[in-house]
């Protein structure tokens, strides 16, 4: 907030503010679709599968961005009041959780969507041997190791976030998850072309490998709209970090709230996926909404 105010006094770009009713409607939102995501999975045990459980883990991350804004937000809208100060013990230890929350929710992102990439992996590439191989118990092992290593990096960069040692790991992950994609991209490809033969006089095989290029490319959208919600935010962390006396940094800049409202638009985004690209989560949506009427 404070190199925000700075770098507005030298640039003429005019900071762009989101209101704060559109704001708390998209956090709001977002929060009750991954609520629903994770209602539906623990009520259907048809769902209670490892590539389930790695989506609810992505929308426990989701749910985790929109409420650190939301909090953000409300915490701002108090200090305008007077409620709180910016420079206070207590604010500052408020700062250093909700900057742990920020951490954890994009980590939980970006590990959950590997989850799901090597889950979607052993599908395609293993499928007689997936059940053995992806069993529920090792995807529970799994989740509770990115978790236990989210929650401790987040706290640890919270920490020292002030240091450019600590930034730089933390934001190199995204060419890391665009690197991951043109391998997606690449596998996709050898795939079909290397089965294309010999499946064409299958039937079975063919639904069966339509069914898995579908499962990796829900996966591609999961990742593409990953990226364009969270990476203006990162961007902007960097270019604060680094250039926050450049004119053309400090224009970027300006549009920091609507870097923030594109995060709470992916958790919005990933639940309407699931429920377009998955028809046993729909079908539990619809009953869901059966009997509650």
């Amino acid at each position: 907030e404070n190199i925000s105010d700075f770098s507005l006094n030298i640039t003429d770009c005019t900071q762009v503010v989101v209101p704060e009713e559109v704001f708390f409607t998209v956090a709001a939102a977002g929060i009750l679709e991954n609520l629903l995501v994770l209602i539906a999975v623990i009520r259907n045990k048809n769902l209670h599968l490892p590539m389930y459980f790695f989506i609810c883990s992505l929308a426990i991350s989701d749910m985790l961005g929109s409420l650190y804004k939301t909090l953000e937000n409300i915490f701002i809208i108090l200090c305008k009041m007077g409620y709180l100060t910016r420079r206070g013990d207590f604010e500052k230890k408020l700062d250093d959780a909700m900057d742990s929350m920020f951490i954890l929710s994009l980590l939980g992102s970006i590990f959950s969507l590997l989850a799901i990439a090597a889950d979607r992996y052993i599908t395609i590439f293993y499928a007689l041997r997936y059940h053995n191989i992806m069993t529920v118990r090792r995807a529970l092992v799994i989740l509770a190791i990115i978790w236990t290593f989210c929650a401790g990096s987040s706290i640890a960069i919270a920490l020292f976030s002030h240091e450019a040692a600590t930034v730089i790991p933390f934001t190199i992950l995204f060419p890391l998850m665009m690197f991951f994609i043109l391998c997606l991209y690449v596998h996709m490809f050898l795939l079909a072309r290397s089965h294309a033969k010999k499946i064409a006089s299958l039937p079975t095989s063919t639904v069966h490998q339509r069914t898995n290029m579908k499962g990796a490319i829900t996966l591609t959208v999961f990742l593409g709209v990953f990226l364009c919600c969270w990476a203006p935010f990162v961007l902007h962390i960097l270019l604060a970090r680094f250039c926050p006396h450049n004119p053309y940094c400090a224009c970027y800049m300006s549009i920091f709230h609507v870097n923030g409202t594109l995060i709470m638009c992916n958790a919005i985004i990933d639940p309407m996926i699931f429920a377009f690209r998955s028809p046993e989560l729909r079908s539990t949506f619809k009953k869901m909404f059966c009997y509650a009427r």
